[in-house]
């Protein structure tokens, strides 16, 4: 294992934290930029970095860098980073697919769930946070609604995942009846081969209805790496950024 410097004490042995530190600059100038051309440089978006298949030494760099939000998409992988880098003041955010069974254990760690899809998983989060608020103290769990932007139809299985957004009012109105859950926004992933702004754009839409129903709901998550200036342009308040950040995948096995 590398051993990590404290932050601004010889970070510039560690050729990785430099990466991390030109590669984080990097993409925030990018924010700043899109966010100055959208008229909204007094709001910029909070930056998450998803971390999936990166070891946790990446994640004590990153934090030693300032990030404090970090996002996941397997259970499994999250909760045992998690554990390890309890010491840390970090902000978990689940971000992928997830399956009910898994509601407890990311109840444990989590302080957002950004894949909310289905009325079965909102009321197995609100059990299973419900408890861990009697058990541990933790704050309510906040819930982003994850939406299909894709109005193709998925023969080749390649849509991104999400509820229609006819079912959104319904997993809302879920959402918020829980007093374990926070009813956040919502989020989507564009669809692939397609130009993101359209899709973004009817995000928007989607958020501003919503938020017309219930008023505190208004985070937009939206926006990745190749795609950040348009989820900016259309309102983004959460990027979920990876690979501008964290530089390809490790080789698994």
């Amino acid at each position: 294992m590398t051993e990590l410097s404290a932050p601004g004490q010889g970070q510039g042995e560690d050729t990785r934290t430099a990466e991390l530190a030109q590669r984080i600059s990097a993409v925030r100038s990018r924010i700043v930029k899109a966010a100055d051309r959208a008229g909204r440089s007094d709001r910029l978006p909070a930056l998450i970095v998803v971390t999936k298949f990166h070891p946790a030494e990446d994640i004590r760099r990153l934090a030693a860098l300032g990030i404090k939000d970090v996002g996941e998409n397997r259970d499994q992988e999250a909760a045992a980073k998690a554990l390890e880098l309890a010491d840390l003041a970090l902000t978990w955010h689940f971000v992928g697919q997830l399956q009910t069974k898994k509601a407890k254990s990311v109840a444990r760690y989590a302080s957002a769930v950004h894949s909310v899809d289905r009325t079965p998983l909102v009321d197995a989060l609100a059990k299973a946070v419900g408890n861990e608020m009697e058990s541990s103290g933790r704050a309510p769990l906040d819930c982003f609604i994850q939406v299909n932007l894709d109005d193709q139809t998925d023969d080749a299985g390649t849509h991104r995942g999400g509820a229609a957004p006819t079912d959104v009012p319904v997993i809302a109105e879920r959402i918020a009846a829980s007093k374990a859950l926070s009813l956040a926004g919502v989020m989507a992933v564009a669809p692939l081969g397609m130009p993101p702004e359209p899709a973004f754009q009817k995000l928007a839409g989607i958020s501003a209805r919503l938020a017309a129903a219930y008023p505190a709901a208004t985070a937009i998550s939206a926006g990745m790496s190749q795609d950040l200036e348009a989820a900016i342009k259309f309102g983004a308040t959460h990027l979920r950024i990876g690979s501008d950040i964290l530089g390809s995948r490790p080789a698994v096995g």
